[in-house]
C-alpha cells in the first residue's frame, strides 16, 4: 500500500491541514487532511472547495477525529475529466468510497453541503457498509424519486430555473469566468444570511444569466474575509468552473442510475443543518423532503435550521455548526 501523506499522528495541535495528492477511482485527487482517530470526510459544494471546509476541519481534529476534506472532482487541485458523463453521482460517489480506501481507512463519517450534501446522502445510502453516519447541510434527502429532475421542472412550467440554465456546455462558464472574482464575491455574499431580502438565486430573469440575480456588496461580510476570497478566486481562475457545472449536466442521468435505490431509506445516525434564509429550503419539494425525514431517515439525531444564517451555512454559522458536528460525533 502506498505510503499515507497524511499520517494518523498528525499533531492536533498544528491548526493547519495537510495537503496532498491522492490516486482516487482513476483520477488525481487533491486532500486536505488534520488531526488522528475516527475519519470523517467532509465533501463540498458548487462553487467551492476544501477550504470551505477549514474552520470544521480544525474544530474536528481537535476533537480527537482524523477529518478530511477533498477538492472534488471537476474542482481546484482534483482532476476535471474531459467528459461530461464522467460527473454522475456515481462517479461522485465512486470518488468518496475510493478516497477512504486510499486514506488506508475502512470506515468514515461523511458529511456534504449543498452539492456534496447529496453526495454524501447518495453515499450512505449506497455503501453503509463504509459510511457509518452521515450529515447533510442545506440539501435535504429525499430518497430517488419516479419522477426526472428536469422534466418535472417543466411540468411545472418552470423554464428559467438555474439548475435549466447550467445545462448548455459553455453558456455559464462564459459568464462566470468573465470576472471569477467578482462572480464568486457576488455569488457568496448574495445566496448568504447577509444578501439582500427579495432575491431568489434560483429562478432566473427571462432571457438573464444567473449572475443577475446578484449583488455586489459594499463591503464583505465578517464570514467571508479578503483572504478567502482571494483563495478562492485563484482556485477558479486556475481550474475554471466546466468541472463543477457538469455536475448539473448529469442530473437525468445519475436520476437514471439511481433507479434501483428509488424510494429507500438512510438508515444510519444523520443530521441535517441549514439556514434559515437559505435559498435551497424555498426549492420546489425542499419543505416536503424535511417533513418526511421521519420515514427516509429513521436514524436522524437533529434537524436544524439556523436563524439568519444563509446558504453557507458552514462558513456563515462557524461556531454554531461546529457545535452541532462535534455533539453527533461524540454521540456516535
Amino acid at each position: 500500500m502506498q505510503d499515507d501523506p497524511m499520517s494518523k499522528t498528525t499533531d492536533h495541535s498544528n491548526n493547519e491541514p495537510k495537503l496532498c495528492t491522492l490516486q482516487v477511482n482513476g483520477i488525481s485527487m487533491r486532500v486536505a487532511g488534520q488531526g488522528s482517530g475516527p475519519l470523517v470526510l467532509f465533501c463540498h459544494g458548487w462553487p467551492e472547495s476544501w477550504y470551505s471546509w477549514k474552520h470544521q476541519l480544525a474544530a474536528v481534529a481537535g476533537a480527537g477525529y482524523r477529518a478530511v476534506a477533498p477538492d472534488m472532482r471537476g474542482y481546484g487541485g482534483t482532476d476535471a475529466p474531459a467528459s461530461i458523463d464522467q460527473y454522475t453521482l456515481l462517479h461522485l460517489v465512486g470518488d468518496m468510497v475510493d478516497l477512504v480506501k486510499a486514506l488506508g481507512e475502512t470506515q468514515a463519517i461523511i458529511v456534504g453541503h449543498d452539492w456534496g450534501a447529496p453526495v454524501a446522502w447518495t453515499a450512505s445510502l449506497l455503501r453503509p457498509d463504509l459510511f457509518r453516519a452521515v450529515v447533510g447541510m442545506s440539501v435535504p434527502y429525499s430518497p430517488p424519486s419516479q419522477s426526472e429532475p428536469l422534466g418535472a421542472l417543466e411540468k411545472l412550467g418552470i423554464h428559467n430555473f438555474y439548475m435549466q440554465y447550467f445545462q448548455t456546455p459553455g453558456v455559464a462558464e462564459a459568464e462566470l469566468e468573465a470576472d471569477v472574482e467578482s462572480s464568486l464575491r457576488r455569488i457568496y455574499f448574495s445566496g448568504s444570511g447577509d444578501g439582500p431580502e427579495g432575491i431568489t438565486f434560483g429562478m432566473l430573469q427571462p432571457g438573464k444569466g444567473v449572475l443577475a440575480n446578484t449583488v455586489e456588496p459594499e463591503t464583505l461580510p465578517a464570514w467571508l474575509p479578503p483572504e478567502d476570497l482571494a483563495y478562492f478566486t485563484a482556485e477558479f481562475k486556475r481550474a475554471g468552473f466546466r468541472g463543477g457545472l457538469n455536475w448539473y449536466r448529469n442530473l437525468s442521468r445519475s436520476w437514471e442510475l439511481l433507479a434501483p435505490w428509488r424510494g429507500c431509506a438512510i438508515h444510519q445516525p444523520s443530521m441535517f443543518i441549514a439556514g434559515a434564509r437559505d435559498d435551497v429550503l424555498k426549492f420546489p419539494n425542499a419543505k416536503a423532503q424535511i417533513a418526511q425525514y421521519s420515514r427516509n431517515l429513521p436514524g436522524l439525531r437533529g434537524c436544524h435550521i439556523l436563524e439568519g444564517a444563509g446558504h453557507w451555512v458552514q462558513r456563515e454559522r462557524v461556531d454554531a455548526v461546529n457545535a452541532l458536528l462535534l455533539a453527533f460525533l461524540n454521540g456516535l
